[in-house]
C-alpha cells in the first residue's frame, strides 16, 4: 500500500485497528491481573510463548485467566491505573479522526480494562473479551465467545464495512502472533515492536514505542 492510497481519501478516511496489550498500551494487561492474584510468573511465561506463536492463543487465554480464578474485582481499577497509553496514540487517534477516518482495538485482552480507556482516548470501535464474575470475585472462566486471531480478523473486516471503507484503505497494527489475521487482511500490517513472526510478515515495521510513526506510513500528520 503506498501513502498516496490514504492521502487522495477518494472514499473517506482509513480505519486504523489496533491490538491493545504491548500495542495501544505498553503493558500486558493480563500480568497485571496475574501479579493481583499473586501468579504473575506464571502467566507471563504463557503470554510471552502464545505472542511467538509457540501456543495455541484461545488455549492459552484460558489457562490464563484460570489463574485469575477469585481475584476480587476490585482489582481491575489499581490494574487500569497501571495501564500506560502508548506514546503517540493521540497524534494516531487525531491524525486519522482529521483525515475522517475511525480508530478501533481489538483485543484479545478485556472490556473491564479496556473502555474507559477507548472512551478517554475518544476511540470510535472497541471488541475485547469479558471475565465472568460470580459474587465479585472472578471465576477462571471468559465469558461469551473469545476475541481470537480469527475474530480479530474479522473484527476489523466488520469494522470497515460499517464505515463504507474498503480493504485497501485500512490499517492493523500490532505485535503477537495472534494479531497475524488481522495484519493480513488490512490493506496495511503494521508490526509494532512486535515478535519475529510479525516482522517477518508485516508490511511495515515500526520498532521505536511510538505510535505516531505509522502516521507517516500512512501519508497523514497528527
Amino acid at each position: 500500500m503506498t501513502s498516496a492510497l490514504f492521502s487522495a481519501r477518494s472514499v473517506g478516511g482509513p480505519l486504523v485497528v489496533l491490538d491493545a496489550d504491548s500495542t495501544l498500551i505498553r503493558e500486558e494487561a493480563i500480568e497485571l491481573l496475574a501479579e493481583a492474584a499473586g501468579c504473575r510468573d506464571e502467566v507471563a511465561a504463557i503470554t510471552e510463548r502464545a505472542m511467538r506463536g509457540e501456543l495455541d492463543f484461545a488455549a492459552s487465554l484460558r489457562e490464563r485467566v484460570a489463574a485469575l480464578v477469585n481475584l476480587d474485582v476490585t482489582a481491575f481499577a489499581a490494574v487500569r491505573a497501571r495501564m500506560t497509553p502508548t506514546t503517540g496514540i493521540t497524534q494516531l487517534v487525531s491524525g486519522v479522526h482529521a483525515a475522517g477516518g475511525a480508530v478501533g482495538v481489538v483485543s484479545g485482552g478485556f472490556h473491564e480494562l479496556l473502555d474507559p480507556l477507548v472512551e478517554h482516548l475518544q476511540l470510535d470501535f472497541c471488541r475485547a473479551n469479558r471475565l465472568a464474575v460470580s459474587g465479585g470475585k472472578l471465576t477462571g472462566l471468559v465469558a461469551g465467545p473469545l476475541v481470537d486471531a480469527t475474530a480479530k480478523a474479522h473484527t476489523l473486516a466488520e469494522w470497515a464495512a460499517a464505515r463504507g471503507i474498503p480493504l485497501s484503505q485500512t490499517v492493523a497494527i500490532g505485535d503477537g502472533a495472534n494479531d497475524l489475521q488481522m495484519l493480513a487482511c488490512a490493506g496495511l500490517g503494521v508490526a509494532f515492536c512486535a515478535k519475529p513472526i510479525v516482522r517477518k510478515s508485516a508490511d511495515v515495521i515500526v520498532d521505536k514505542p511510538d505510535l505516531s510513526h505509522v502516521l507517516a506510513a500512512m501519508g497523514l500528520s497528527g
